[in-house]
């Protein structure tokens, strides 16, 4: 492995072929694969974040899918993924695969920083790859068939990520080379899931009984919405100051404005809502929260804290007020991905052409940019959109194009029956449920005692609100009973 350690502790590399030795920085690789386990658990956190705003009978389906989609892309991203999107080799669009099954992917330096090797730039890296599509397919909640999904992130992944991944952050990639700055994923990450969000509700269409009540409820569980929150925050910690890549200055900067950014894009949505109901609303806080670390996502690496608030204030307004885009435009986005996400990343890459100094991007030592505006750089503002453009188009029409390939393949397409989708998507697709008892739905036929449909000459029992059991008994029976 040509690995070895001098009389110091440090670690070094020594290339077979040229004799050069490169020293690693232990701290740097313990920060690294830190980051690596922070950005982990993010992933249910989104499934998290995602089930508490369903309805009871869909709660299980996206804490699932935010797994087991890690367990697809994990697999993608040996294969042929990393190849693809992080390859000395590659274009200034895609790359090829030289690191086909992590072939050669070992101790030698990361095309990402030569502080570490490529191994550990590649563990950190699948943590992004794998969160990208969990955001996406919250798209297909209470009316998604869960084996097509799988097979659709198979694909997305592939065709839709590494690609916009290789040009943001590859060294030869289209942006990269052009001069755009993206720290942690604006446009490979949050414009892209949020785009392919878009194209997949206008795919599936609108849930049956949109906009009627049935389908006027409240979050089932908002401390299942809290609690996705706290781990996308805890997570976010390595998402954004782990992109330095090195425990630095830079790193410890880009956490500031991540934590700043999501306060006051919390703070902001929060206030707008409560103009209008007189409610402190948590899931307000919670979505606005989300929308400031999506903003501040591109530009953590590169702005200070004065600017971070302009982030979060600008994230918290212009979500909050896009959620309304499904209604104007007459599409079903169930969770807002499109708003918080695409919306909250093209947000974050224009403030980044505005704010961006050079001096915070070389509190590392080493990375030297001409900065935003702030620093009379005015072309980085195009610059800026031309990348946001970029990934949102391309984003938009390839994922299209996947779901519609697989609407005429047999046995792939992604949209479920009408009864299955008023059972709801975990008993009829999974058979599992996210609590120990399981509440009817008014849109489900009462059931007899002996599991048929009631037809009369039995008195049903009543029923509360979704998920609610009502005894017809004084004395109510408890949940493992029921």
């Amino acid at each position: 492995m040509n690995l070895t350690y001098d009389a110091s502790g440090q670690l070094i590399y020594t290339d077979p072929n040229t004799g050069v030795a490169t020293t690693y920085n232990g701290g740097d690789i313990a920060w690294t694969l830190a980051s690596t386990a922070l950005v982990w658990l993010m992933v249910p956190g989104v499934g998290f974040f995602y089930s508490g705003l369903l309805r009871r009978k869909n709660a299980l389906s996206l804490i699932y899918l935010s797994v087991a989609v890690l367990g697809i892309v994990s697999f993608e991203w040996f294969l042929w993924g990393y190849s693809l999107a992080f390859s000395d080799g590659a274009n200034a669009f895609i790359g090829d695969l030289r690191y086909f099954a992590l072939r050669g992917v070992t101790g030698q330096p990361s095309i990402g920083s030569p502080r570490i090797p490529a191994l550990v730039f590649c563990i950190y890296q699948c943590m992004f790859a794998a969160i990208t599509p969990v955001i996406a397919i919250g798209a297909v909640a209470e009316r998604g068939r869960l084996g097509p999904t799988l097979l659709f992130t198979f694909i997305w992944s592939t065709i839709v990520y590494n690609p916009l991944a290789c040009m943001t952050w590859n060294s030869n990639g289209w942006s990269f080379v052009k001069g755009g700055l993206d720290f942690a994923g604006g446009t490979p990450v949050h414009i892209s899931s949020g785009t392919a969000a878009l194209a997949i509700s206008i795919y599936l269409g609108k849930r049956t009984g949109y906009g009627t009540e049935k389908l006027a409820y409240k979050p089932h569980n908002t401390t299942y919405v809290i609690l996705g929150t706290v781990f996308l925050w805890f997570g976010w910690f390595g998402f954004n100051g782990g992109s330095a890549l090195s425990a630095n200055v830079r790193a410890a900067s880009a956490c500031v404005v991540t934590n700043l950014a999501a306060a006051v894009g919390g703070l902001t949505w929060m206030l707008w809502d409560y103009r209008l109901e007189r409610k402190w609303s948590a899931v307000g806080f919670c979505s606005g929260a989300v929308s400031g670390l999506v903003a501040i996502t591109p530009a953590s690496g590169f702005v200070g804290s004065p600017a971070a608030v302009v982030f979060g204030v600008m994230s918290g307004t212009v979500c909050n007020f896009a959620t309304q885009l499904k209604f104007t435009l007459g599409y079903d986005d169930t969770l807002d991905i499109f708003a918080s996400h695409a919306i909250g990343g093209v947000v974050g890459n224009l403030l980044t052409g505005l704010f961006a100094q050079a001096s915070i991007a070389h509190l590392d030592g080493i990375t030297v940019i001409p900065g935003g505006w702030l620093d009379k750089n005015y072309i980085q503002l195009g610059w800026q959109l031309a990348d946001s453009v970029t990934g949102l188009s391309y984003s938009f029409v390839m994922t299209t194009v996947i779901l519609w390939v697989m609407h005429f393949t047999p046995f792939c397409r992604l949209r479920t029956d009408e009864t299955s989708e008023l059972i709801g998507i975990d008993e009829s697709q999974m058979g599992e449920y996210a609590y120990d008892y399981v509440g009817l739905d008014s849109e489900v036929p009462l059931l007899s005692d002996t599991g048929s449909v009631t037809g009369g000459g039995r008195e049903p029992q009543h029923h509360g609100h979704e998920g609610e059991h009502v005894s017809n008994e004084k004395t109510s029976l408890p949940s493992e009973t029921v």
